[in-house]
């Protein structure tokens, strides 16, 4: 094997038997043709799907604010007066599903 050099700069020889230039070109190929397909087909979701749930059992306090169009010192003072019951699961803040509904219920009618 035998080793590249120029004046300023020391190049590594490749061990497969393509040209350097030829094995990049190849590589920015492939890496265009993956994008491509992604364009075509979106981007993956990141929600993740369960089997069998038709619905979202846990809403965090953003999604409860932006479903009753109300801010979140709204929702603590709900908290507070017992109207709906926080679940709080490590650091953060949730909210079931069938809470919230008994919430809709009244408005609707």
């Amino acid at each position: 094997m035998k080793d590249s050099v120029s004046k300023d700069r020391v190049t590594t020889p490749m061990l497969f038997p393509y040209d350097p230039e030829q094995f990049w070109q190849s590589l920015r190929e492939i890496i265009r043709e993956e994008v491509r397909k992604i364009e075509i087909k979106g981007p993956a979701s990141p929600t993740l799907e369960t089997p069998g749930m038709t619905y979202k059992p846990l809403f965090k306090i953003a999604e409860v604010c932006a479903l009753f169009q109300v801010t979140k010192p709204t929702i603590y003072e709900w908290i507070k007066h017992g109207k709906l019951k926080p679940y709080k699961i490590q650091s953060r803040v949730y909210f079931l599903w069938q809470d919230i509904q008994d919430l809709l219920v009244p408005i609707q009618k």
